[in-house]
């Protein structure tokens, strides 16, 4: 259930562990889950008010805002509760490491969502689009030239990603469709559009699923 109002907070069950209930961050562009921490009831209140996800600290007994200290905030897109409204999820945008440890997030592992290198590569276009002239990156020369070239673009690598399928091996076509991929996700920022505005396509055009019968 996506919690959008502060009164359906308090019909969630805060008594299962003494008024704490676990909540995981988990990055809404990416996938990738960041952190786990425990929110009271008024932490909740104050995630869904002030749209930066806080925290109960056990340790110092107060509300705790992460970034509160470093600036590396958690920007809030969705609060959400599970089926047993026992556990919080909070899809956020991370500004900055999440990790005390300087690291992206709190758990280390090589296999990732495949929407995560999508995600991130967006995220580093995006601050090449903003950093202006001063980027001499390839990406912000592209973004520099304008729409037409970047639009031109594509258009290349859809044909190189097409001559690759039918007359080269399976590396090439690999090479070719990641180049594709990546200048599909240069000219969508030129027209200020993302990849979530292409999913969002997507999740219009698919079926609605049948309701299951069995548990």
């Amino acid at each position: 259930m996506i919690i959008e109002r502060e009164e359906q907070l308090t019909a969630l069950a805060w008594d299962k562990m003494d008024g704490l209930l676990p909540c995981i961050v988990q990055d809404s562009l990416t996938g990738r889950v960041l952190m786990q921490g425990y929110m009271n009831l008024e932490a909740a209140q104050h995630t869904l008010a002030q749209g930066q996800v806080t925290f109960f600290s056990r340790s110092k007994q107060r509300l705790w805002t992460k970034g509160e200290s470093s600036g590396h905030v958690l920007q809030l897109s969705e609060l959400s509760v599970d089926c047993d409204q026992d556990s919080l999820l909070a899809m956020a945008v991370p500004h900055g490491p999440t990790c005390h440890l300087g690291t992206e997030s709190c758990w280390q592992h090589e296999q990732l969502p495949a929407v995560y290198e999508l995600g991130h590569l967006e995220r580093t276009i995006a601050e090449r689009k903003q950093s202006g002239a001063s980027d001499t990156s390839y990406t912000a020369s592209l973004l520099a030239s304008g729409i037409r070239r970047c639009a031109q673009k594509v258009g290349e690598e859809g044909v190189e990603v097409a001559l690759a399928a039918v007359a080269q091996d399976d590396e090439a076509l690999l090479n070719e469709s990641a180049d594709l991929l990546y200048h599909l996700l240069v000219v969508l920022q030129a027209r200020d559009l993302s990849l979530q505005d292409v999913t969002d396509v997507l999740r219009q055009r698919r079926k609605p699923e049948s309701a299951s019968t069995t548990a």
